[in-house]
């Protein structure tokens, strides 16, 4: 009797613990929207949404807050938001895609099929493959203000200032992430194909996936039914609107704008080997490449608090892990106003995407970590209360720190130039055009998609401050851009240096000529012979309408750049000037050429 009892008693506790695994399996995300809804209000976010796939299905996809927090307009699953640099995965999709046609070879150099690239030297010119490409191991740094600070629409201006970007480690060395290497994908995909980058994804994958929504460009965002805003959190608490930021031609590295519900079918694909509703839109010998290590990004070691999770490698546009003993692929995406996540979990046959209107968030790992140790069958680690933690411990080390730290401002000093002297156009062939300006007693700098005010720090060096559209100069900020401008021996600013790209000395901006338009008329007042000294003349005079040069005895002719009252650069030399001077009724005396070993004045012979 005590046999059968232990029986039947063994039978309702194995009966007991099958409904509890049973229970939970049928319902994992019990209760989850609550603990969004409180990572959402305390991350101060305005909205964000969010959706899981299963094996081939949708099982669960929400908004929560808003997508315009003015107007509470609520964001939902079918919300556009920017995903950023989870782009990366599509562009790297295309290299997949024209392999599988035999067009392309991921171990051949990537020059072989966009001459039009040219890296800062011949090893990598020579070197640097497609599969280096794809998983940001070309040797090069970021390099990203080049971008960043100095937008263009055109792909192949973009493209010719790789030739300029130093690397900061040998090929195949360290992995270092890189937008231009993805902008390069998708500059190939066009080369192979003759269509836009933009048009490849569209056709290739968007269509066969269903993305009909989902666009390029923050032109179509801003047309869309139905949007999201980009925000930001001010002062630690105001949730701020933000302006898009036109990625242009940096596109195939991060411009896509998609729902969760429409990048659920791009995960869906990807657990499924590369299909989708039985139909291959990517063939599963990239899917499998494309996920698996190509280059370690970092030791990877276990946290001590996490010991199961741990791992950092790269793939072709994804990031790959082990989650809680999980194989994970992800990539994160970020750029202004907006944070997202892509992940899944093959062998689990799981994925969620995470999609927020927030600058740097924290939500997108906050969420897809809640609820994959639910889906996981883990035991669910309260990640938001781990992030309220350290934020406060990083508040606290930043006070203390703040009250330790001391300046290496020089105070007393003064800048060795008038202000008027800064003023003028500064070039870098990898990076682009910066302007500094003068507004009664400030200087400015203007760079295409801003502007900042200088302020003096110590001697010839000025920090940048932003201008806030709506805020206006925030005096308050510890950490600034600072300028360094340089000087030649003749006293003449010649260049800045600036600290746009740390494992790099500072970037070096010189002096450029900003044309002033004079008339055919006004420059042959500077025509004629001009004398240094007995037998030693130099002569000016006109090409066409518009262009005035200088010729001396045995030295090549000079064109001359007008960049002031009665003032020109030499075209090719820097630092080099000539300075006409003139009497009161304006007639022309004397011409001095000013350069770094002296200035040397030629007299007009009559």
């Amino acid at each position: 009797m005590k046999k059968i009892f232990f029986l039947l008693a063994l039978l309702s506790m194995q009966f007991g613990y099958a409904q509890k695994k049973t229970t939970r399996a049928a319902d994992p995300l019990a209760g989850i929207d609550t603990l969004l809804e409180r990572i959402l209000k305390d991350r101060k976010a305005a909205g964000f949404a969010v959706a899981v796939v299963k094996k081939d299905k949708i099982i669960y996809a929400k908004g929560f807050g808003y997508r315009d927090y003015e107007k509470k307009l609520p964001a939902t699953p079918n919300t556009l938001f920017a995903i950023g640099s989870c782009t990366k995965a599509f562009t790297s999709a295309l290299m997949g895609l024209y392999n599988k046609d035999n067009k392309l070879e991921y171990d051949k150099p990537a020059r072989d099929y966009l001459p039009a690239l040219q890296f800062f030297n011949n090893e990598l010119n020579n070197g640097v493959t497609v599969r280096d490409l794809m998983c940001h191991r070309t040797g090069l740094p970021r390099h990203d203000f080049s971008w960043y600070l100095f937008n263009s629409a055109s792909r192949d201006s973009l493209l010719q200032r790789i030739k300029y970007m130093e690397p900061t480690a040998p090929l195949r060395q360290t992995w270092q992430y890189n937008n231009f290497m993805f902008l390069v994908q998708g500059m190939i995909a066009e080369k192979l194909s003759g269509k836009s980058w933009e048009k490849n994804v569209k056709e290739k994958i968007f269509a066969p996936l269903g993305m009909t929504h989902s666009n390029f460009s923050i032109q179509d965002l801003a047309k869309a039914a139905d949007a999201s805003l980009g925000y930001t959190v001010y002062k630690d608490s105001i949730i701020y609107p933000t302006d898009y930021y036109d990625i242009n031609a940096m596109g195939p590295a991060g411009s896509i704008n998609s729902s969760v519900n429409e990048m659920s079918n791009w995960l869906i694909t990807w657990i499924n080997s590369g299909k989708y509703n039985g139909k291959e839109i990517l063939p599963s010998s990239y899917t499998k490449e494309a996920m698996s290590s190509q280059m370690v990004i970092s030791s990877g070691l276990p946290d001590p608090e996490i010991p199961d999770a741990h791992l950092a490698n790269y793939g072709f546009g994804w990031m790959i892990s082990s989650y809680r003993g999980h194989y994970r692929v992800e990539h994160g995406g970020n750029i202004d106003g907006f944070s997202a996540s892509t992940s899944f979990y093959p062998n689990d046959s799981l994925g969620i995407v995470v999609l927020v209107n927030q600058n740097a968030s924290a939500v997108p790992g906050l969420v897809r970590n809640s609820i994959a140790d639910r889906l996981l069958n883990e035991k669910p680690i309260d990640w938001n209360g781990r992030t309220n933690l350290a934020q406060a411990k990083a508040k606290k080390a930043a006070k203390e720190a703040e009250a330790t730290s001391t300046s290496n401002r020089k105070k007393g000093t003064t800048p060795s130039h008038p202000k008027s002297a800064y003023v003028g156009l500064f070039a870098h062939p990898g990076y682009g055009s910066i302007e500094i300006i003068q507004r009664k007693d400030s200087l400015f700098l203007l760079s295409p998609n801003d502007i900042t005010w200088l302020r003096h720090y110590h001697y010839d060096v000025f920090e940048a401050i932003p201008i806030d559209k709506k805020t206006g100069i925030d005096t308050t900020q510890q950490e600034t851009l600072k300028i360094n401008f340089q000087s030649s021996a003749a006293g003449e600013i010649t260049s800045l240096l600036t600290p746009l790209q740390p494992g790099l000395k500072d970037i070096e901006f010189g002096r450029k000529s900003k044309p002033k338009e004079l008339t055919k008329e006004e420059l042959s007042r500077f025509t004629g012979e001009f004398e240094f000294a007995p037998g030693a003349n130099v002569k000016f005079y006109l090409k066409g309408d518009k262009t005035l040069y200088a010729f001396i005895e045995g030295q090549p002719e000079y064109e001359l750049v007008p960049v002031d009252k009665n003032k020109f650069d030499l075209k090719v030399l820097q630092g080099y000037s000539v300075q006409f001077e003139e009497n009161e009724k304006g007639e022309i005396l004397s011409a001095s050429f000013i350069q770094p070993n002296g200035t040397f004045k030629a007299k007009k012979k009559s």
